[in-house]
């Protein structure tokens, strides 16, 4: 059996019909944990852990017509869970539909790191994880990052990374930081991060702690 680490591109048609930069200010990460479609109803209920601004979120989600129930039950300052209901959009149904193939199961969580930039883990025999390559929509770019055996351990990184260092790292890899060889320095981290070059050291080397101890599976808490 192997599994396959899938990258999607949305189109602007398939995006949160949200404006781009409330959505960047306040939202870092989230990571659908669970979800449930209502064909009856046309409705989708889901289950999310997200690291950002609550408060943000919510006046989001306030905004949009065809949200109708918000909930949220926090785990830090900003790191909480949010349980959606809302209507099922066409471009909702068509992208969740193309991970509806025999033989295929989607490992959690389904990691969305900004309106168009999706994560996913798919698992299946060979077939199936061909035929879901060739599923989505029309204006879904696909970038498969890893096909292999399936031997990983599925753990949320979310509940590990304050928003701070989620943006830390994010700056970083943006920047050349983590590039080989390196192309970014320190100072130009902290410069984008506005602060010291020590503050960014700090938070990146936490940050760093927490994602080896979750790759090992051991857990530093």
């Amino acid at each position: 059996m192997q599994s396959a680490d899938l990258t999607l591109r949305l189109p602007p048609s398939m995006r949160m019909p949200v404006p781009e930069l409330a959505v960047e200010s306040a939202l870092h990460r989230e990571e659908l944990l669970s979800w449930q479609i209502d064909p009856e109803s046309e409705t989708v209920r889901f289950l999310s852990l997200f690291v950002g601004d609550p408060e943000g979120i919510q006046a989001v989600a306030s905004d949009l017509e065809f949200v109708h129930r918000y909930d949220i039950s926090r785990v830090d300052d900003d790191t909480f869970y949010g349980y959606v209901e809302m209507d099922l959009r066409d471009s909702d149904a068509m992208l969740m539909g193309a991970f509806d193939v025999p033989g295929l199961v989607i490992v959690p969580p389904i990691v969305y790191t900004g309106r168009e930039t999706v994560h996913a883990t798919v698992l299946g025999e060979p077939d199936a994880l061909s035929t879901v390559l060739e599923a989505f929509p029309e204006g879904v770019s696909v970038e498969v990052e890893r096909v292999s055996e399936h031997q990983r351990r599925a753990e949320t990184l979310a509940g590990r990374l304050t928003a701070r260092q989620f943006e830390a790292i994010e700056t970083a890899r943006d920047l050349g930081y983590y590039d080989v060889p390196r192309s970014g320095s320190l100072a130009d981290v902290a410069a984008t991060l506005e602060c010291s070059e020590s503050a960014a050291s700090t938070l990146l080397r936490t940050a760093e702690s927490e994602l080896v101890d979750a790759a090992l599976g051991r857990d530093s808490r």
